[in-house]
């Protein structure tokens, strides 16, 4: 239902066997990039995805290895004669940002729809999804997302047969729509149950662990978050430029009660991360150490 790939897990420079941060999701026909670090076309190469049905491109804050492989993947789109619009979500400055980036690939076919983040929370709906930009604590402003899809509640047959609903509009009303019928509007909840749970992703990077995260991942099926350090010994470098251990993500993910976590966002001199991960397990078990290319498939139950 939904795919998902950590396309880059390094922080601050890229490495030869790390790119730069960058994720990315492909649901119903539409893909979604958050982050585009340096190397993320490479990234996307690597694992077989396609740059066309990219539609909008998220950015959680400005520093360069967020946003330093855009200009390129967008010369790539226009080279490819890309004609569909492309959405850019952000914090406050985004267009700004964006435009003095495309010094460099400053004639595209398609136009760019930019989506500036007002606040410490926004939500926006689109291509069958809902995403949400929440606030978190770096020392630029910055932001997580969660995306989430969905389900209705389960078709009653029984229910559409008592209330004399004809059987050409079940589909329809199991898709939504609202109908008339003989005089009678025909709604979906008179013939759905209760909804049911749907699916949850939540990403964030470059931050100290806040409340806005552990309230905004709850429940969630996947969540992707920055642990910049291993070593325990580096706590308090992480305090003075906010990012976060791997313990402090961990914590962070069980108060949250997710299913399953990816760290991310490691800085160079972390050159072996698994190497730190069965301490993180005893307060998280559901924890692994991401790499370039991990990728799942979140399913409905």
């Amino acid at each position: 239902m939904l795919d998902v790939c950590l396309l880059g897990s390094g922080g601050m420079m890229p490495l030869p066997y790390r790119w730069l941060t960058a994720m990315m999701t492909r649901f119903n026909g539409s893909s979604l990039l958050i982050d585009c670090g340096e190397g993320t076309q490479i990234a996307i190469k690597e694992k077989g995805w396609s740059f066309k049905p990219i539609d909008v491109i998220c950015f959680t804050h400005f520093h360069g290895d967020h946003i330093s492989g855009l200009p390129g993947l967008l010369l790539t789109m226009g080279n490819a004669e890309r004609r569909e619009p492309l959405t850019l979500i952000g914090p406050r400055g985004l267009e700004r940002v964006v435009n003095a980036l495309r010094v460099i690939a400053p004639e595209l076919p398609f136009p760019l729809r930019f989506l500036e983040i007002e606040g410490a929370e926004q939500t926006f709906e689109m291509n069958g999804y809902r995403l949400k930009a929440f606030k978190v604590n770096h020392n630029v402003l910055c932001y997580g997302y969660t995306l989430e899809i969905d389900r209705a509640g389960k078709f009653d047959a029984v229910r559409a047969e008592e209330q004399k609903i004809p059987r050409q509009y079940w589909s329809r009303l199991q898709k939504g729509e609202v109908l008339e019928y003989e005089g009678r509007i025909l709604l979906p909840e008179m013939v759905l149950g209760p909804p049911r749970k749907g699916i949850k992703l939540t990403y964030t990077t470059d931050t100290r662990p806040v409340e806005s995260i552990r309230k905004n991942a709850e429940g969630s099926d996947l969540f992707i978050c920055e642990g910049m350090y291993g070593e325990a010994e580096k706590a308090g470098k992480a305090k003075e430029y906010k990012h976060m251990t791997f313990y402090e993500a961990a914590r962070l993910a069980e108060d949250a009660k997710v299913h399953e976590l990816w760290l991310t966002h490691y800085s160079p001199s972390l050159t072996r991360p698994d190497d730190y991960m069965d301490a993180v397990r005893e307060i998280f078990p559901g924890a692994k150490a991401g790499r370039d290319g991990m990728s799942a498939y979140l399913a409905f139950e």
